[in-house]
C-alpha cells in the first residue's frame, strides 16, 4: 500500500524569473537604460538598487553584458532588461579592453575586404560575451559574395562571425558624430526610431533647399526637420501663400515671403519697398487675375537629398512635387 496516498504533494522550489518572464510582469522600479556601445534604450529590472539619473550601469540585456546609463524611470510595463550593479573599475577597464579588441578586429578586415576587392565600407563590429562572437556592420550599394572575408575573419578571431547590413541612416546611428548645430546626433544620443522625412518638411519651414544645410551626415534629409513640422502646418494655416495678391492698409500688392512663427507677411509693391505686415493686416484677394507679375518658379534642384522611401536611383528623390 501506498503511504503517499492522500498526502500533500511536495513543495516546489519557486521557479526564477527570466527575462521574458520580467516582460509580463515589470516590477515598480523599473528605470530606462540607454547602452552606450550601441546606444539602444531598453527598460531594466533596477534590481531595487537606487539609482540617479545620468549613473552608469552594468546591464545583462539577455544577449549580452554592457554598460549603460540611466536616463530615467520607465514608462513601459515590460522590461527586457535587468542591472546587476552599479559601474566598478574593472568595469571601465574591461570595456576599454573590449574596445581595443574590436577596433583590431575591424582594421583587420578592411584589410582583408581591400585584398578580396569587395566593394564595402565595414565601420563597425561588435564581439560578443566571451568573444565567441562578432557582427561585422557594413554599407553596400551591391550584392556581394563575402564568404571568403567570413572565412579569414572565423579563423583569425576564433569566433562565429555574422554580417549584417544597414543603411545609410543607420551607419550614422551607429558610428556617432557631430551635427551642424554643433550638438551629438540626435539619432546616436536618444531616438529610437527614424520617422519619416520629406522635403515638404523642409518647404513648410521655409528653409533655404541646399543640401548642405539641410542634409545631416548621413546624406539624407535632417531627423530635427520632424520635430516642429506639425506646428508650421497649424500655424501657417490661414496666411496667404507666396505669390498670392493680397490687400494690405498701404494698397494691394503681392507676398513675397511668410514668418510663419511670428505670424507676419513681407509684401512687395509696384512702386514702393516691401513692407511687412501682421496676418491680421493682411487679406487675400477673392480673385486671383491670371495677368500681372508672377512669381519666378524655383528650379528643382536635383541634388537635394532624397527622401524616405522615394528612389535616389536617378539622383532626383527630392518629392517636392507638393502641388503648392
Amino acid at each position: 500500500m501506498n503511504e503517499n496516498v492522500g498526502s500533500p504533494p511536495p513543495a516546489r522550489a519557486p521557479a526564477r524569473l527570466s527575462v521574458r518572464d520580467h516582460a509580463e510582469a515589470a516590477p515598480r522600479d523599473a528605470v530606462r537604460v540607454r547602452l552606450l556601445r550601441t546606444g539602444r534604450s531598453i527598460d531594466c529590472d533596477s534590481g531595487g538598487l537606487v539609482l540617479r539619473q545620468g549613473e552608469q550601469v552594468v546591464v545583462d540585456d539577455k544577449w549580452d553584458v554592457a554598460i549603460g546609463a540611466v536616463t530615467g524611470p520607465s514608462g513601459s510595463k515590460q522590461v527586457r532588461g535587468r542591472i546587476l550593479r552599479k559601474v566598478e573599475e574593472r568595469d571601465l577597464a574591461r570595456a576599454e579592453q573590449d574596445e581595443k579588441h574590436a577596433a583590431e578586429a575591424l582594421a583587420f578586415a578592411r584589410t582583408r575586404a581591400h585584398a578580396l576587392g569587395l566593394p564595402i565600407k565595414l565601420f563597425r563590429v561588435d564581439i560578443g560575451r566571451g568573444g565567441d562572437h562578432a557582427t561585422f556592420f557594413f554599407s553596400c550599394e551591391q550584392r556581394v559574395d563575402f564568404r571568403g572575408l567570413v572565412r579569414d575573419l572565423a579563423a583569425h578571431l576564433h569566433a562565429r562571425i555574422e554580417m549584417r547590413q544597414v543603411g545609410v541612416r543607420d551607419e550614422a546611428k551607429l558610428t556617432g558624430g557631430i551635427g551642424s548645430c554643433g550638438r551629438e546626433l540626435c539619432c546616436s544620443t536618444y531616438l529610437s526610431r527614424f520617422a519619416p522625412i520629406s522635403i515638404k518638411m523642409a518647404k513648410h519651414q521655409r528653409l533655404v533647399l541646399n543640401p548642405t544645410k539641410i542634409a545631416g551626415q548621413c546624406s539624407r534629409l535632417k531627423c530635427c526637420l520632424v520635430y516642429e513640422d506639425d506646428l508650421y502646418v497649424e500655424m501657417s494655416k490661414g496666411l496667404p501663400k507666396p505669390g498670392k495678391r493680397v490687400e494690405t492698409p498701404e494698397g494691394i500688392g503681392r507676398v513675397d515671403d511668410l514668418d510663419v512663427l511670428g505670424g507676419r507677411v513681407r509684401v512687395s509693391f509696384l512702386e514702393r519697398p516691401p513692407m511687412i505686415f501682421a496676418a491680421t493686416e493682411v487679406r487675400l484677394l477673392a480673385s486671383q487675375p491670371s495677368g500681372g507679375v508672377t512669381p519666378t518658379p524655383q528650379p528643382r534642384n536635383r541634388n537635394l537629398p532624397p527622401s524616405d522611401g522615394e528612389d535616389n536611383g536617378n539622383g532626383n528623390g527630392n518629392g517636392d512635387d507638393d502641388g503648392e
